[in-house]
């Protein structure tokens, strides 16, 4: 015999005595949708509202959002009124199919139950008894820094809403650009030694979060309050990330070594632990070297490479004998970035190793009506040289001896080539002629050598004079090159660099210059660039190609500069061939930079109006 199991019996539908029975003659039909019905009604508070009385559809819907609402609640009815269970029931099917019954004991239709579900769940909200108070949170620590004048605390408020101008149609308009002044507000504000208002922490810290710019100087403006508060909000974590390291080194009065950095060291977060480096490297040199290397071997490589890279801060040769260990690493990239390192320190044992293989790719040529350089590349990129941070393989495009050749004078210590060729100087050599089409290449890796140097007489040498003309074979026509280039230079120099430059050759490749020149700009580089955009204008010029260059004008131009330009703010006669409408953008665009500039002196006059 064959042993067969029983049969599982399905659930069985509860017998409900006042359903109507189910016949032949009586087929199920559908109750057809109701398309007029509101996608949602409101919470249980709007029970019994008149407006919805007679729509039973609308009935169910709301009694099923109640009930979602109310799924852990406990559902026996109470005395002397139907169940919760019940109630949905009735909502769900309707009552026309199921009549309600009113709080009095009759029978109704929506409005009953409505009336009932009301009553219901105010019976219910009353019989809640309150939980536990929590424990509350420690104060924020005391932030001894005085707040900022009142008027200044409006402005930092107005700024923080965003009530940036500008119209629906996509012209910005001439009402300044708000948004774009936060950061130089709080710049001024931290030089000024105040703190934030506790009010507005809340959209500082929305901003800060938003914005990843605006954070250094959020977070120094918020202080410990700020910390504190971001404690208890999730959204503003990454406040507490980049604080952590700071209070770490407070509440360590030994120093880096202590106990509670070490502890952060070891257990913290990776975001934690560089902001923890960056911050002991900054106060330590070599205490946050000696961090770095108690735990170096059980790092992994993408950690290793972006720690190594902290050790820019205070570089200095007493980090050379760590870096030439770097240089066996495992991982190319972290070899890479030691040998970039070890390339901005001075006599060193990789920049001598360098400078002997770059060398001998580069001689000086007398025969000919003149002396010129001689280039031979490396034919061979060999286990040294890759050790020592040379990439063997080039990218897309490039070819490898050029790229190899590249690298080594890239890295070779600058003061190589005056003693290699005959004692002249930056400019000299840098005019020499160069044989067959090696000069791109030779002068693109002269400019990376200065800028990684920082060597101010080779940046001059290599951006040559800024009124010369573009064709000038010397030195760089790169706008990214030359930017770099500048950047190294002293302030006061980087801008009347600029100034001639673009005196001479307009703004078409000026705006990465701008970019790396001092705010606010020096009167000579102000009247420059303004000059120049007034030439554009008379020209009947596309006012969108210099929008870039405008909105640096409005956050760079000395606000004094304001009441000079208001002459630029008429409107001109359009020229025959000016693109439509081009008038009237200038205009507003000029409109927008004088009252921006007025903003920017309002600003930090009520910044400097003395304590509260």
């Amino acid at each position: 015999m064959t042993a067969t199991n029983p049969p599982v019996p399905g659930p069985r539908r509860p017998h409900r005595p006042d359903a109507p029975a189910r016949t032949e003659e009586a087929p199920r039909t559908a109750t057809p949708a109701r398309t007029d019905a509101p996608d949602r009604i409101g919470a249980p508070d709007r029970i019994g509202a008149p407006a919805l009385a007679g729509e039973a559809p609308t009935t169910g819907a709301l009694a099923a959002e109640v009930a979602v609402s109310e799924a852990s609640a406990d559902p026996r009815p109470a005395p002397g009124a139907e169940g919760w269970a019940e109630l949905v029931t009735r909502a769900l099917l309707g009552t026309d199919r199921r009549p309600a019954h009113s709080p009095d004991g009759t029978h109704g239709g929506p409005a009953a139950l409505l009336d009932a579900a009301a009553v219901h769940t105010v019976r219910r909200r009353a019989g809640l008894l309150p939980a536990a108070a929590g424990a509350l949170p420690d104060p924020a620590a005391e932030d001894p820094r005085p707040a900022p004048p009142p008027a200044a605390r409006r402005r930092l408020a107005q700024l923080l809403a965003d009530r940036a101008g500008g119209s629906g149609n996509g012209r910005r308009g001439t009402a300044p650009d708000l948004t774009e002044l936060i950061p130089q507000w709080l710049a001024a504000a931290n030089g000024h030694g105040y703190r934030a208002p506790a009010t507005l922490l809340p959209p500082l810290l929305d901003a800060a979060r938003a914005r990843t710019d605006l954070r250094p100087h959020a977070l120094a403006f918020a202080g410990p309050r700020g910390r504190w508060l971001a404690g208890l909000n999730p959204d503003w974590r990454f406040a507490l990330r980049d604080g952590i390291p700071e209070a770490a080194l407070r509440e360590s009065p030994g120093g880096a070594g202590t106990d509670a950095v070490r502890a952060l060291w070891e257990e913290g977060l990776f975001a934690e632990r560089v902001a923890l480096l960056r911050a002991v490297r900054l106060r330590d040199p070599d205490a946050g070297r000696a961090l770095l290397a108690g735990t170096w071997s059980d790092e992994r490589a993408e950690d290793r490479l972006m720690f190594l890279d902290t050790l820019r801060a205070g570089l200095s040769g007493a980090d050379e004998n760590f870096l030439e260990e770097a240089l066996g690493d495992r991982s190319r990239n972290v070899r890479a970035t030691a040998a970039e390192l070890l390339s901005m320190l001075p006599d060193t044992a990789l920049g001598r190793r360098t400078a002997a293989r770059a060398a001998s790719c580069i001689g000086l040529d007398r025969r000919s009506g003149g002396p010129s350089l001689l280039i031979e590349a490396p034919h061979e990129c060999d286990a040294a040289m890759q050790r020592d941070g040379v990439v063997a393989v080039p990218p897309a495009g490039r070819g490898e001896r050029s790229w190899w050749f590249g690298q080594l004078v890239e890295a070779t210590p600058l003061s190589t080539w005056t003693a290699k060729l005959g004692g002249r100087t930056a400019r000299d050599i840098v005019g020499l002629p160069v044989a067959d089409d090696w000069a791109a290449d030779l002068h693109a890796a002269w400019c990376r050598a200065a800028v990684r140097q920082r060597d101010e007489e080779w940046a001059r040498a290599l951006l040559g004079v800024p009124t010369a003309p573009s064709t000038d074979a010397t030195g760089t026509d790169s706008p990214a090159e030359r930017s770099k280039l500048l950047a190294t230079l002293p302030r006061e120099e980087r801008a009347r660099w600029a100034a001639g430059f673009i005196a001479a050759h307009g703004l078409s490749d000026a705006f990465q210059l701008l970019g790396v020149c001092a705010v606010p700009w020096a009167a000579p580089l102000g009247r420059a660039v303004v000059d120049a955009l007034d030439i554009a204008r008379e020209a009947g010029s596309y006012p969108w190609s210099f929008s870039g260059v405008m909105g640096l004008a409005e956050r760079c131009l000395d606000p004094a500069e304001a009441d000079r330009l208001e002459v630029l703010t008429a409107a001109v006669d359009e020229r025959e061939d000016a693109p439509p409408g081009a008038g009237g953008y200038w205009s507003e665009a000029f409109q927008r930079l004088v009252s921006t500039l007025r903003l920017r002196a309002a600003m930090e006059a009520e910044l400097t109006a003395g304590p509260p």
